[in-house]
């Protein structure tokens, strides 16, 4: 996509053709028959007056700033592209209006439902892959447009892993499972996590549980408009301090969610950024001991003037299988 002062134009190859002239509304469509990005600098380089072209850094890679750089005339080459010093997409994704937020609440609770479904096919000596497969068919089934990140299924020492995708990894007998998932919805993300049992759990593990569980409420509780990110990361990570375990919190308390699975803002220590009314954040603290269990308790909650709003009410009090 280029944009000027006076029109934007997108540029695609053929095979967007029709796609194109059913979603795009408020630019003009030019298809061309080699890269779209080069042909949009190249257009942007040919308008009258036009200097400089802004770019995002944080998308544009090194390797595709030098194509482009090297599609243009030698004297442009050199001062035609400058990184922008702010983004200006991702700020106008951060609050989601009316529209969105049904949305997002219809994407989040058939991750609820699919939840309820997975607790009913779990057992001892399935592979962690079947469970993803499963969550996966039955989110497609359920209208899914695909899953919002690669399933993560981490069981018994494996869910000391955060981002424990899949593997061929057994069930165990006795042991934390730990499910984080999320789905597409009108191309909105959602994202939740549960971990639950197989067996008894042992008093230590029954008690690391709680003291997530607690902090994750408590984080929850902390989501309101004007609360800063740090405040409600710290709402959290208190509790796992006071539980002895904040060594083993090794990760931020949540981030924003959208078109995007990880989008701003960031609920991690330190961070100065306020909430504001419309944001759909989570909230998720873990607790990772290697070598022996993880846990994960992942909601996403609405940011409202007063709170927040859970969008994934799922149940949390540990389930034993």
């Amino acid at each position: 996509m280029a944009v000027t002062r006076r029109t934007a134009r997108l540029f695609t190859d053929g095979r967007y053709t029709a796609q194109a002239a059913e979603e795009v509304r408020a630019a003009q469509v030019q298809i061309v028959s080699g890269g779209p990005a080069v042909a949009a600098v190249q257009w942007l380089a040919a308008q009258p007056g036009a200097e400089t072209a802004g770019f995002d850094p944080v998308w544009t890679s090194v390797a595709d700033l030098t194509k482009l750089r090297s599609s243009l005339p030698a004297k442009l080459r050199r001062s035609f592209l400058t990184p922008l010093a702010a983004a200006l997409v991702e700020p106008l994704r951060l609050v989601k209006d009316e529209k969105e937020l049904a949305l997002m609440s219809k994407a989040a609770l058939k991750g609820c439902d699919l939840f309820e479904h997975i607790l009913g096919f779990l057992r001892p000596g399935l592979k962690e892959i079947d469970v993803a497969a499963e969550l996966e068919y039955r989110a497609r089934i359920a209208g899914a447009e695909g899953m919002s990140f690669e399933t993560i299924v981490a069981s018994g020492v494996r869910s000391a892993l955060p981002h424990g995708r899949a593997t061929t990894t057994k069930l165990p007998r006795t042991g934390f499972v730990t499910l984080d998932f999320g789905i597409i919805l009108g191309g909105y993300c959602s994202d939740m996590t549960r971990t639950v049992y197989m067996g008894k759990p042992k008093a230590r593990e029954r008690a690391a549980y709680e003291a997530v569980l607690e902090a994750q409420e408590a984080g929850v509780q902390a989501v309101r408009a004007g609360a800063s990110c740090g405040e409600v990361d710290e709402a959290a990570r208190s509790v796992l301090r006071k539980a002895g375990l904040a060594e083993a919190f090794s990760h931020s308390t949540g981030h924003g969610v959208g078109l995007e699975i990880h989008e701003s803002p960031r609920i991690g220590a330190g961070q100065k950024s306020r909430l504001v009314s419309g944001m759909v954040v989570t909230i998720e603290p873990g607790v990772y001991l290697a070598g022996e269990f993880g846990i994960r308790i992942e909601d996403m909650v609405a940011v409202t003037p007063t709170g927040g709003t859970v969008l994934t009410p799922a149940p949390k009090a540990l389930i034993e299988l």
